[in-house]
């Protein structure tokens, strides 16, 4: 695949054809093994922009290869009490499966470091599943790690209650 053009671009929740755009690639995604394998509901369809838009610690960009949305980060502001300074948990890291292998993900990370140096964050974080060796392979190449404060007592383990 030859490119013309690669550009990252900050989602505006309130433009449609940018909230066109990030359902689009957040519907493909959710159909995907490694985002759970089951279609958005028509609630998480008609009302995530919106909800984002009241969320002043919520960003997302995305990725457009040849003018076409092929990647998208959906990205919050948290805060470090240990270190007392904010971090920025990356949510969601999608590249559509035709686009993979281009270093996509890696051009839209680095737009969220950007923004990260910018606000005086000490941190990314993410989770990953362990399956997804080809996302840990990226993350990894862009310099993320096991989270662990001590070796001793082992890394940290992503666990949710579903309310």
């Amino acid at each position: 695949m030859t490119l013309k053009e690669i550009k990252v671009d900050l989602v505006d929740y309130t433009c449609n054809q940018d909230t066109k755009d990030m359902m689009d690639l957040l519907a493909c995604y959710a159909l995907d093994i490694m985002g759970g394998g089951d279609p958005l509901s028509q609630y998480t369809k008609v009302n995530l922009a919106s909800e984002l838009a009241k969320l002043p610690h919520a960003f997302s960009f995305i990725c457009y290869v040849d003018k076409k949305p092929a990647g998208l980060i959906n990205c919050f502001d948290a805060f470090s009490t240990f270190k007392c300074k904010p971090i920025i948990n990356i949510h969601d890291v999608i590249v559509l499966p035709e686009y993979r292998g281009l270093g996509l993900s890696q051009i839209m990370l680095k737009k969220v470091e950007e923004v990260a140096e910018h606000k005086g964050c000490c941190k990314l974080t993410l989770e990953v599943l362990e399956a997804n060796q080809p996302a840990q392979a990226a993350y990894t190449k862009f310099g993320f790690s096991g989270y662990e404060l001590n070796p001793k007592i082992g890394q940290a383990l992503f666990w949710e209650k579903t309310l």
